[in-house]
């Protein structure tokens, strides 16, 4: 089959469908694309809430990314049993987790993601191809003429035929496919000037992956069947674990001191009383709150017979190889589930509890939840992807709070966007500890989205021009998402002018109005006198 659109979006992640958004507010026709059952990627098919800055509530966000949280809240009110007091909560967080002020079922946010496109797929300006992933694409100089798809499960094959090409894949898989010089892994010091770079290219050389699930704890015994690799990773010591990685021990991002994480399912707080806010340290040691995203006194008596948390902790992150560029990227896939099959067994037949006793047998696997094969999410926690050879790459000293002091992070005169994290790296494929550290409140620059030659391909996802370190600042939700309206902006922008994206970088005038046009949507290009941690 073949078909033929104004822009192609591959890639059905929070960049993906914030950039077919962003392109259908303006008019344009899009063919989106995605590999899993669900769209919203990080946030929905690898189950991760949202990873936020502190002044999320008031600004540091798109108005689009805010409409998607307010939207999940709405979901809550209206279709959750809430008691009183959380329902009447401004800032409700249904799950009480300490990582975000927006803990929640990943549906949820499938839901409201959904209802966002609905109005499009009914006009028929926006079709969905689903479950597809790229397989070959049709590149004439320096454009991309058409993709190749293959349907997941039947390898029935599509190629959509598209005058601009959007790249919001978890890995940057359109890349090699379309001969965008791109980057993997750890680059020089040489290369980009950045204190923390090792002195040669590490290409291989990545962050873990995550494969995440869902747990609660309820009566009765629902330990799993022993995994057949179980032995392999209870006796598994990283060098610079301190331990044991099936432990309650693991290093403290921060100071990369082995530290004991206490474990009490069900605690009986008020979840009101929780704040989600990463700026302090400390958030990821009582493991049961930290990801959970059901706290059950939100919720009438009854209605949930136990919290449920997501495991994305310490020891399921997979770094004993990478899933980029590697022939047998299948085979870790594999592995990172059966590392996290393995964390839960042990958690419910050998991890010691406060009691002096071991296991958790009641610990139940939440397979509903994460919507995956064998219980587990439908696809692994992807950190960092291939990187395009940008324009503009984002080093770590623009970015780094220890670099840039109280002058905050460098200001881009083509700023498409802000967000904020630490620069936060975990261990790695290279035999790497966490690189932890502070960071500016920073600008998107348009320049990383646009690759150095291909002149009709633009990055929307982890993808763009930053370094193997200031990825680590840049990949999280609320910024993929910004990178994803930005691309989707600039690609409405060029077809409508028929120009490419290289000239609107070039052209101040055409800079400036694509800019007003970000503003007028609710894009935020500066932030205001805030500072790093």
């Amino acid at each position: 089959m073949e078909m033929h659109t104004d822009a192609l979006v591959v890639g059905g992640g929070l960049g993906g469908v914030a950039a077919a958004l962003a392109l259908l507010r303006a008019g344009t026709p899009v063919v989106l694309t995605e590999e899993c059952d669900w769209l919203g990627g990080q946030l929905t098919s690898q189950a991760v809430p949202p990873d936020e800055h502190p002044w999320v509530e008031r600004l540091g966000v798109t108005a689009s990314y805010r409409a998607l949280r307010d939207g999940i809240r709405d979901y809550y009110r209206s279709h959750y049993p809430l008691t009183g007091r959380a329902r009447a909560w401004r800032e409700l967080n249904p799950g009480a987790g300490c990582v975000s002020r927006l803990c929640h079922e990943p549906r949820v946010a499938l839901a409201v993601i959904e209802s966002m496109l609905a109005p499009y797929r009914g006009s028929g300006r926006l079709r969905v191809l689903q479950p597809y992933r790229p397989v070959g694409a049709d590149v004439d100089g320096d454009r991309v003429s058409a993709v190749t798809l293959a349907h997941r499960d039947t390898g029935a094959r599509t190629t959509v035929h598209a005058r601009v090409v959007l790249d919001a894949t978890e890995t940057g898989e359109l890349l090699p496919l379309t001969g965008t010089e791109y980057v993997t892994g750890f680059e020089s010091r040489a290369e980009t000037g950045e204190p923390s770079a090792p002195d040669e290219a590490q290409p291989q050389n990545m962050q873990a992956i995550s494969v995440c699930f869902a747990i609660d704890h309820v009566d009765g015994d629902h330990t799993i069947e022993r995994p057949a690799t179980y032995d392999y990773w209870r006796e598994y010591r990283p060098p610079f674990w301190g331990g044991r990685l099936l432990s309650w021990r693991a290093p403290t991002p921060r100071t990369l001191k082995p530290v004991e994480r206490s474990f009490t399912p069900n605690p009986d707080e008020d979840p009101t009383r929780v704040l989600g806010d990463l700026q302090r340290p400390g958030g990821d040691m009582d493991l049961w709150t930290f990801r959970r995203i059901a706290a059950r006194r939100n919720f009438e008596d009854g209605a949930y017979a136990s919290d449920i948390t997501l495991v994305n902790w310490p020891m399921i992150d997979y770094f004993d190889g990478s899933i980029i560029d590697v022939p047998d990227a299948d085979r870790h896939v594999e592995a990172a589930r059966e590392l996290s099959r393995s964390v839960l067994y042990w958690m419910q037949t050998e991890a010691p509890r406060p009691d002096g006793g071991t296991g958790h047998p009641g610990l139940r696997l939440r397979g509903d939840v994460g919507g995956g094969a064998g219980g587990l999410a439908q696809a692994p926690y992807i950190r960092e992807s291939r990187r395009i050879r940008a324009l503009y790459t984002v080093p770590e000293q623009d970015i780094a709070l220890a670099l840039r002091g109280d002058r905050g992070a460098v200001s881009y005169d083509d700023s498409v966007g802000i967000g904020m994290y630490r620069i936060d790296l975990h261990p790695s494929t290279g035999g790497d500890n966490y690189i932890d550290v502070g960071c500016s409140p920073f600008e998107i620059p348009l320049g990383a989205l646009i690759p150095q030659r291909v002149d009709n391909l633009l990055a929307a996802n982890k993808n763009i021009g930053t370094t193997h370190i200031t990825n680590g600042a840049y990949r999280l939700h609320p910024v993929e998402w910004n990178i994803g309206e930005a691309a989707g902006t600039l690609a409405a922008f060029c077809l409508d002018r028929d120009m490419p994206p290289h000239a609107v970088r070039e052209k101040e005038e055409m800079l400036s109005d694509y800019q007003r046009l970000l503003v007028r949507s609710g894009v935020e290009l500066r932030w205001p006198p805030v500072t790093g941690y």
